[in-house]
This record gives C-alpha cells, sequence and structure tokens, in this order.
C-alpha cells in the first residue's frame, strides 16, 4: 500500500497541478477576438462607451465622415405641446371588457394632436458631433475617398479605439476612449498635418429630430430652434451651452496641447473648432454634462483600462478553444463581442432600448417586455450590479402602476409597455394590451433573491412583487360554465400577430402567469406570511395551455394555427426554456418543439428568438439542436464585425442579450439539470470551459 501511494503521489499530483491551472485566460479569450477593420461601415459605428453613455466612430476615430451618434440615458427632448393643451388633458378610449367598459391608453379619434405628441415625446437626442476636419495640399477639405491604408483596431480588453490612416501619403493615429464614470470621451491624435494647419477637431450640434426610427440622430439644417453658446473659456478649455426648448445641458472640451478655440459664426451658429499650434500631437477631453460643477482631470485611457480589465475579470467566462466543431470560434466570437457592446450600450440607469446607445428606435424609449432580453444575462454572468442598477424603474413606477390598474377597475399594478424615464405610455394599442411584460419583475426580483437571499433583498421587492400578483390574479376572468379562469381578450401576445380582441388563453402568457403566481406565494412563505387565497385559487384553475393535435398552440382555438401563424415570435416555446415549464407536458413540448423547427419561417422572425428557441432545445435534451440555433444562418440573427447583431431594427441588441442568456443557461445549467455544461452535446465535438455562471430557474 505504501509503495501504491508513492507510484500514485506523482500522478496524483499532476492531475492536481493541471486542475490548478485550468482557469481561464480571460485575457487571451478576448484578444483573440480583437476587432479589426479597413473602412466605415455606415450603419455600424464602433463605440466606446460605459453604459451610461457611449460615442460611436468612423474610420477616423472620430465622427468625421459619418454623423454616428453621441448618446446618454439622460439625454431626453420634448417638443413643446400643441398650444393650449396638456399631456394631462389626455383621456383614455373604452374597449368592451366582458360586459365591462374598460379604459386603455388608444389613440384618441377626438385629440389626435396630443395622441400624436404622446407617442412622440420624449425622444432620446443626439448630444454632439466631434470630428476632424482634414485638409487636402489644395486646402480644400479632405473627403472620405482621400483616406489611404486605413485601420482601426477596437481593443476590448482596454475600451480603446486606436485609428490609423493616411492623407495623402502623410500618416494620422487616432486613440479613442471613454471615461468608465463620465459622459466623456478622451481623444489622442498625432500627426504631422497639425504643423501643417491642415487638421482640426470640430463640434457640430444638431437639434432633435422627429424620426421614430433614427442611424443618425438629429438634424443639422434647423439653426434657428436652438442655441449653442460659450459659457466660459480659458487657454485650455472651453464650456458650451446648449439650450434646445426645455432641454439644457453643456458641452465641455479641455485640452492639453497648444491648440486655439474658434467659436461659431453667423452663417454655422453651432460649429466649433479646436485648432493645434506647433505641434504634432493634441490631447484633448469631450465631457456632456448637465450638471454645473467642473470634472477632476483624470487620464481617460488609464481609467478605460482599469475599468475594462476589472469587467472582464469579474462575473462569468467561458472558453470554447478546445472544441473541435469548427463553429466554436464564430460562436466564441460572438460572445465575446456581445459582452463589449452591451457594457458599452446597456448597463445604464434606465433599461436600454432596443438599440442601446447607437441610434434611436421607438423615438429612444425602452420596452418593459423587453428588459427580460436585455438584461437577466447580466444575472446569469454574475454581474447583476449592471441589470440591478435600471430595476429601480419597478418601485419608482409603483405608484403610476398602481393608477393605471385601478382607472381599469384591477387590483394591485399594472406595469407599461414603452416608456422613458417616466411612467407614461404611449397611445398604442399593442401598448395598451400587452400583457408578457407583467411577470417580469417577479423573475427579477427571483433572481435578485437567489444572488442575495437576504431578508433585505425580501423587504426591497415586496411591494413590487405582491402588487404584481395582485393584478395578474384579478386581471383574468372566471368563466363560471368551466370552472376556469382565463387570460383575455383584449390582449396583445408576444408575437403582435393576432386579434387582440379574438385571442384568448395564449400559450406563453398562461405559463407566465403560472410561474409569476407560484413564486409570489413562495415570497409570501419566505416572509411568513399568510397564504394569499386568490393567488392560489387563480394559479389551481388557470386555463391549461392549450393544445391541438398533440402539439400545443399559441392561442385556445387559433385557426389555421400551422399555415398562417407560423412567423414572428414562436413564443409558445418560450413556455419551457425561457421559462422553467410551470403547467407545461414535456412530451407534448418535444413535439410541438419539432414541428416549429420544422416549419417555422426563420427568415420571418426576431434575433431573440433562435436564443429562446436554443433554450427550449437545451432545456429539453436537445443539446445539438441548441447550437444549431445559436449559429442559424438567418438574416435575421447575424453579428457584424463590431458585434452588432440583426434581428429588428438595426442593431438589435435583445439578440446580443439573448445569445448571452443562453449560453449562460447552457453552461451553468437550470433547476433541475445535472452535470456539467448541461446544454451543450457529449459527444466530444464541444469543449466547454467555464468560470462564474449562476444557474437558472
Amino acid at each position: 500500500m505504501k509503495h501504491l501511494i508513492y507510484i500514485l503521489f506523482p500522478v496524483l499530483l499532476a492531475s492536481l497541478s493541471v486542475k490548478a491551472q485550468s482557469r481561464i485566460d480571460r485575457k487571451a479569450v478576448v484578444e483573440r477576438h480583437k476587432i479589426v477593420t479597413t473602412k466605415t461601415n455606415p450603419q455600424s459605428p464602433a463605440q466606446v462607451g460605459n453604459g451610461e453613455f457611449a460615442f460611436g466612430v468612423d474610420i477616423t476615430g472620430l465622427q468625421t465622415f459619418v454623423p454616428f451618434n453621441t448618446m446618454a440615458q439622460w439625454s431626453w427632448h420634448s417638443f413643446p405641446l400643441p398650444e393650449g393643451m396638456s399631456d394631462k388633458d389626455y383621456r383614455q378610449v373604452p374597449i368592451n371588457t366582458y360586459g365591462r367598459q374598460v379604459g386603455y391608453d388608444l389613440p384618441n379619434p377626438a385629440q389626435p394632436e396630443l395622441s400624436a405628441w404622446l407617442a412622440a415625446n420624449p425622444h432620446r437626442f443626439n448630444l454632439g458631433r466631434v470630428g476632424l476636419k482634414l485638409l487636402l495640399s489644395d486646402g480644400t477639405e479632405a473627403g472620405p475617398d482621400d483616406i489611404r491604408n486605413a485601420v482601426q483596431e477596437t481593443d476590448m480588453w482596454k475600451g480603446i479605439i486606436t485609428s490609423r490612416f493616411e492623407l495623402e501619403g502623410i500618416p494620422v493615429v487616432v486613440r479613442t476612449a471613454c471615461h468608465p464614470d463620465l459622459d466623456m470621451i478622451g481623444v489622442e491624435v498625432e500627426s504631422d498635418l497639425m504643423r501643417k494647419g491642415r487638421l482640426s477637431v470640430f463640434i457640430d450640434f444638431p437639434y432633435a429630430d422627429t424620426n421614430e426610427v433614427s442611424a443618425y440622430v438629429g438634424v443639422y439644417d434647423q439653426p434657428a430652434k436652438h442655441r449653442s453658446s460659450i459659457e466660459s473659456q480659458t487657454g485650455q478649455s472651453v464650456r458650451i451651452s446648449r439650450k434646445m426648448d426645455d432641454t439644457h445641458y453643456s458641452t465641455i472640451l479641455r485640452w492639453k496641447s497648444p491648440a486655439h478655440f474658434s467659436p461659431a459664426t453667423q452663417d454655422n451658429p453651432h460649429y466649433f473648432e479646436l485648432h493645434p499650434s506647433d505641434t504634432d500631437k493634441l490631447d484633448f477631453t469631450c465631457l456632456f454634462t448637465q450638471q454645473e460643477e467642473n470634472f477632476l482631470e483624470e487620464n481617460v485611457f488609464e481609467a478605460s483600462s482599469r475599468a475594462w480589465k476589472r469587467f472582464w475579470n469579474t462575473g462569468a467566462a467561458i472558453d470554447l478553444s478546445e472544441s473541435s466543431d469548427p463553429r466554436w470560434k464564430e460562436l466564441e466570437r460572438r460572445i465575446v463581442l456581445s459582452q463589449y457592446v452591451m457594457r458599452v450600450n446597456e448597463a445604464g440607469s434606465l433599461p436600454p432600448q432596443e438599440s442601446g446607445l447607437v441610434n434611436n428606435g421607438w423615438y429612444g424609449r425602452f420596452h418593459f417586455e423587453m428588459i427580460w432580453w436585455h438584461g437577466v444575462h447580466y444575472a446569469l454572468w454574475n454581474r447583476w450590479d449592471l441589470l440591478g442598477k435600471s430595476l429601480h424603474v419597478y418601485n419608482n413606477f409603483l405608484p403610476t402602476s398602481r393608477e393605471r390598474a385601478g382607472k381599469q377597475g384591477y387590483k394591485g399594478a399594472r406595469w407599461p409597455k414603452c416608456t422613458a424615464g417616466f411612467d407614461r405610455d404611449w397611445p398604442h394599442i399593442i401598448h395598451a394590451t400587452l400583457l408578457w411584460q407583467q411577470p417580469h419583475p417577479i423573475y427579477f426580483a427571483e433572481l435578485d433573491y437567489r444572488l442575495h437571499p437576504t431578508p433585505e433583498t425580501l423587504e426591497k421587492w415586496r411591494n413590487v412583487v405582491f402588487e404584481t400578483a395582485d393584478f395578474m390574479a384579478d386581471f383574468v376572468h372566471y368563466d363560471k360554465q368551466k370552472d376556469r379562469y382565463v387570460l383575455g381578450p383584449p390582449v396583445y401576445i408576444v408575437s403582435e400577430n393576432t386579434d387582440p380582441m379574438q385571442t384568448i388563453n395564449p400559450a406563453f402568457e398562461l405559463g407566465y402567469w403560472r410561474f409569476g403566481l407560484r413564486v409570489a406565494r413562495t415570497w409570501r412563505e419566505r416572509m411568513s406570511l399568510p397564504v394569499e387565497k386568490k393567488w392560489t385559487e387563480v394559479e389551481d384553475k388557470l386555463s391549461p395551455l392549450p393544445v391541438k393535435d398533440g402539439v400545443y398552440t399559441t392561442y385556445e382555438d387559433i385557426p389555421d394555427m400551422w399555415t398562417k401563424y407560423t412567423f414572428e415570435h414562436p413564443a409558445l416555446i418560450g413556455t419551457s426554456g425561457m421559462l422553467p415549464g410551470d403547467g407545461v407536458d414535456k412530451d407534448i413540448f418535444v413535439h410541438t418543439l419539432d414541428k416549429v423547427s420544422a416549419v417555422w419561417n426563420f427568415d420571418h422572425v426576431w434575433g431573440w428568438d433562435f436564443p429562446m428557441l436554443a433554450m427550449a432545445a437545451a432545456r429539453n435534451g436537445k443539446p445539438a439542436l441548441a447550437l444549431d440555433f445559436l449559429l442559424h444562418s438567418s438574416p435575421n440573427f447575424q453579428f457584424d464585425e463590431h458585434g452588432l447583431a440583426t434581428g429588428g431594427p438595426f442593431p438589435y441588441f435583445p439578440s446580443n442579450g439573448a445569445l448571452l442568456t443562453a449560453i449562460a443557461m447552457m453552461a451553468e445549467g437550470w433547476d433541475g439539470s445535472t452535470g456539467d455544461a448541461p446544454g451543450f452535446p457529449k459527444d466530444g465535438t464541444w469543449i466547454v470551459k467555464t468560470e462564474g455562471f449562476v444557474s437558472m430557474p
């Protein structure tokens, strides 16, 4: 035995050594997907940002030739109300609901101007454009075709973009970064063009635009509608005051290199220039702020490097490089780039809009139903702080959500659909009758409690969870004849492609209602509170998920389900994947998953549908199918050179968030799963190294 121990000890030691060295080299994972481009994609900027603020650049490292956007969580503007009107004047439109007239926020035919104003205001605006003014040797201004040998590298490990190009053979190097805590960029420019008087920096301010969707936000041809004025100036700084209607903010430019600042002119009152003098290097910072106080001087590049290194070294990580499936590198690229663009665009104090801080969709407002797909991944990647900072909207909006429910004759709190930093939805039939966002805060509360199982967490979410459940239990209609509770009408379902006045008992919403009521009951038990009998009764008597011919259907008695409705979100698949399967029969579900996989029109869906399908496949024993969905060839689920995804108005960040959610689930598992990386195939083609993930409900 003694000799056997001596023989085995080196083997055991070697085994321990391998295990000790098995930590993921996170820097190597990130850097093997470094973004390198050689031309501007006019729809897809490279970006720096911190979740509250983001700055998109073209191939020059600034917004020289393409008016990409500078966006912040606080950059909201409203056009003046129609004369003599107030937003409080709006009157709801009634819908007959089981014999009762219920008021909904619909466009009011008697108030067309006010209804339109409520739809378009507030909207997010572009803070300003910062670029290079480049002159050719003949004194004319250079254009994008005059740039040669351009190479741009986005170093995601440091959050720094380095852009190199030549103008008439003269090199230019531009480094761009964002401060981790301020709405500020830092820029370093090196070139002999400065000594020749052929390179300067401009900043130009647009007015807000009226477009619901804007790739380039703002208009530059309405100078009389806004004001840009120098508020204060020193030898190496200037503060520009901005006023657009009732919106006020400042832009502060500071520079270390020899330079002089040119004020705007009467002909171009919103355009300013910074001219370097007798130098071949220009360092400057540009801060956008609504605060009066000045900011502390700090090296933006060093601060960015520290913050991004901290980001990558905390939370979860995954390494697929030892896999033999040749698709591993593309999947890992999507994972790494998605983490970067989500941290830049979608880690702020408000839930993000669909296109983050790249541009505007739906006037730049966030959607309550989409908070799930934008943010759940942060919890599963053990980065709760990046999600939790925006979830204050539930407690903040609770009073008006109570009011919304109360005006309709319901108990509890009814959450809005599409809003900004305040609880006022815009009048729209989908917004007014959409339901699947209602259980979300219960899901978020449960995630928070799993990560932080304390009395403080229970108390923080108590009112939100209980009043959400109160509304859910009161909203359903009791069908005396069949002794059951039914959901809808009116209800717009996840896919938004059925008649809300005819839709009853939609599968996904029924599954989510069951989950929400079950978890709310659990919260009362955790807090040693008595059973809420109405919740239990509704959960017990809620209609079953609709079934026909051995498969689930989108809603009860839907006509021509598999010939007319196999497009848009296949949300009936979300009941056992995205959700843990409350009320789901596994055999029926697997048959449904197979049918959806075979007949659905995947060129007419949204980006997050593919990860949702992958999660369903993983949870139901089909890991190879899960990978196929995550690497699907549909044009609605592609990730470009910067990691920006298709799947809706471009870019569509729910695609990125859903991918990261599915990967976390497949890597760490879900309630009841067993083994390592249970969502990946076990045939040896996928070797998955993971760290730090949190399992999913």
